[in-house]
């Protein structure tokens, strides 16, 4: 075990200095305390290597001075070499107004803790309650083995963002942010997401969604994306996605809706290149797919207090920044998504938005008002669903008089299952509405 003062890191020192002498302890690897109450100033990023954790005592706070790199980030991110066993506990972070914009950055990479290429990864005992307006708190892709646990993050960004990745645990967090508590983006914007693949086999539990004034998003954004092999004469927008000579290139341009004719194929081996006045940077050349979402996911103990507009979205974007579908692809189906024990706490239209396949979705003792599951249908040609099956069982129906329980619309098929659940008013009337048979309803 070593000490970060014995490195001269030390609360009081100038950013420069701190910074170089908490990279020298981490480059020891191994566990390393930083103990001594105070406020520690850096001013660029800390690399972390495998083997690696870090433990920050009572009172010890971070707190960044630039915007230049991330606060902290693996090794071997910038190699795309997995590093393991990795874990940072106990630490508060103040991001003092300032973002990851400058320096030695990763396209799509853009949090204030990054971890890029990782297995076996813990974050634990979590502060940070000024997160800014272009920063995500902790931003994860391609990872294995993630635990998360006892987080309280407010601000302007997302809270948790993952994107690409397997087996993973998000537990007792408390949140306040403006845009995403957590999102789960195994599709983004280029400048959110530095490979794009599935998110599979996780569990989010006992999180809180603390109500605000202004907020935007959702609870939680299950993100999902297609796209094609490159043709001559394709139209692309920012962040549409192509596979040409085994690699994925994305469109990094400005978020304008601008519609561009693509004639060239992108060919570069690394970073972005210019093409026909067109931005290409290639994202990866490893693991190539053609569509990506979420699967295997498990929501339970979680207490929705914010107002929102929806709660839970199954999406695919589809505005300047990005489109998730690309017409024509083959679109992913997101799949066995599971919601229990869910507490809506204040007024949500939409307890589940659906704007993508999938193939069951499962509402399992839980608490709820005047609140719907909504199947969207994407206006895009090429776009194909499969019904989708929603199961509702021993959960409290807390609404009253006529309200939308389960709407599809034009496009869209499901069947329905409500079993073992009550209504605490008689005048609560659930509608059923759009192309969906009833195999049971028990309310």
């Amino acid at each position: 075990m070593k000490s970060t003062g014995d490195f001269g890191f030390l609360p009081g020192n100038n950013a420069r200095a701190n910074t170089t002498a908490l990279q020298k302890a981490v480059d020891k690897t191994g566990t390393i305390r930083i103990e001594q109450p105070g406020i520690y100033d850096i001013d660029d990023t800390v690399y972390i290597p495998s083997d690696t954790a870090l433990v920050f005592g009572k009172g010890v706070y971070i707190r960044r001075t630039t915007d230049k790199g991330y606060v902290f980030i693996n090794k071997g991110a910038y190699t795309r070499e997995y590093d393991y066993n990795i874990s940072i506990t106990g630490l508060n972070l103040l991001c003092n107004g300032h973002n990851s914009k400058e320096g030695n950055l990763i396209v799509g990479l853009r949090g204030q803790v990054c971890f890029f290429y990782v297995k076996d990864l813990v974050i634990r005992d979590l502060l940070c309650l000024d997160l800014t307006e272009h920063s995500f708190c902790i931003h994860i892709c391609t990872f294995e083995n993630l635990l998360i646990e006892n987080v309280h993050i407010e601000g302007l960004k997302d809270g948790i963002h993952i994107d690409k990745g397997s087996k993973f645990t998000i537990r007792h967090g408390v949140f306040k942010t403006f845009d995403d508590p957590i999102a789960l983006n195994a599709h983004d914007y280029t400048s959110c997401a530095p490979e794009l693949g599935w998110i599979e086999d996780g569990i989010i539990e006992d999180c809180y969604d603390l109500d605000q004034e202004k907020t935007t998003g959702y609870f939680c954004r299950l993100l999902a994306g297609s796209w094609l092999d490159w043709f001559k004469g394709m139209k692309v927008q920012q962040s549409d996605t192509v596979v040409y000579n085994n690699k994925i290139y994305r469109v990094n341009m400005q978020p304008d809706g601008k519609i561009y004719t693509s004639n060239t194929a992108p060919n570069h081996s690394e970073g972005t290149k210019e093409y026909d006045g067109i931005r290409w940077t290639m994202l990866q050349d490893r693991e190539i797919v053609y569509n990506c979402g979420c699967r295997n996911i498990h929501f339970r103990n979680i207490f929705l207090k914010k107002k929102r507009h929806m709660a839970f979205a199954l999406t695919f974007d589809r505005n300047e920044y990005s489109r998730g579908y690309y017409p024509n692809s083959i679109p992913p189906v997101q799949e066995d998504i599971t919601f229990e024990r869910i507490y809506v706490q204040n007024e949500i239209i939409d307890l589940l938005g659906i704007r993508t396949p999938v193939n069951t979705i499962k509402l399992t003792d839980s608490v709820i008002g005047n609140n719907r599951i909504y199947l969207r249908y994407l206006e895009e040609e090429g776009i194909t669903y499969i019904p989708a099956h929603v199961l509702i069982s021993n959960t409290t129906f807390k609404g009253d008089g006529k309200q939308s329980l389960v709407y599809a619309e034009k496009g869209r098929k499901a069947t329905l299952k409500i079993k073992g659940s009550v209504k605490e008013n008689a005048s609560y009337e659930p509608l059923i509405e759009g192309d969906i048979e009833i195999l049971k309803k028990d309310i």
